[in-house]
């Protein structure tokens, strides 16, 4: 299954990591554009570029996705999926349709529950004992499209975002492989 994986931060990092050691085939990353960062503002490549750089493959940092040159560069490839994990923007129409398989997102909730930004953070505040991972087909809406897998996480007493996320992002890099895998067999009914 040859893929496209979006992501910039550490969250995203995992799930990255995840698919590279399965042997997935990537055609490219793509992340945000480097930004500025300490004293010098000096320009500092995001956790994911860093990952995809180590391993060789392909990196492209468009500021827009709408932007004509972004389109006609992204048109040439001809992906399984497109893997999202906390890329930070949505994705248009034209990019959906891409994909054999669509456009598949991890996001960091039990969907339909706290979709759309800081769904870790919410669950936190709002006090959840229990919360999760969901991978699920992106559509133009926000966090809309069908669901794919979910997993159950427990929120501890002395969770912070920090922990939680670093937890979520770990059991959500094997969610996704397992989502691809069911996909390629298959065997996974969309709710």
């Amino acid at each position: 299954m040859n893929l496209i994986f979006c992501g910039t931060p550490q969250f995203a990092v995992p799930t990255l990591e995840r698919l590279i050691a399965e042997k997935f085939a990537f055609d490219l990353v793509i992340t945000n554009p480097d930004e500025p960062s300490g004293r010098g503002y000096h320009l500092k490549a995001s956790p994911v570029k860093q990952v995809a750089v180590q391993a060789g493959i392909e990196v492209f940092q468009p500021a827009k996705l709408k932007d004509p040159t972004t389109v006609e560069f992204l048109s040439r490839y001809h992906p399984d999926a497109i893997i999202v994990v906390a890329y930070g923007h949505i994705i248009p129409k034209w990019m959906i349709d891409l994909p054999r398989q669509g456009c598949i997102n991890l996001h960091a909730s039990l969907l339909p529950k706290y979709r759309g930004a800081a769904p870790i953070q919410w669950a936190i505040i709002r006090g959840e004992t229990l919360t999760g991972i969901t991978t699920m087909k992106i559509d133009p809406g926000l966090d809309t499209g069908d669901m794919l897998l979910k997993r159950q996480v427990e929120v501890r007493d002395e969770d912070t975002t920090e922990t939680l996320s670093e937890r979520l992002s770990v059991i959500g890099a094997d969610l996704m492989v397992g989502t691809l895998q069911g996909l390629e067999r298959g065997d996974i009914q969309p709710q």
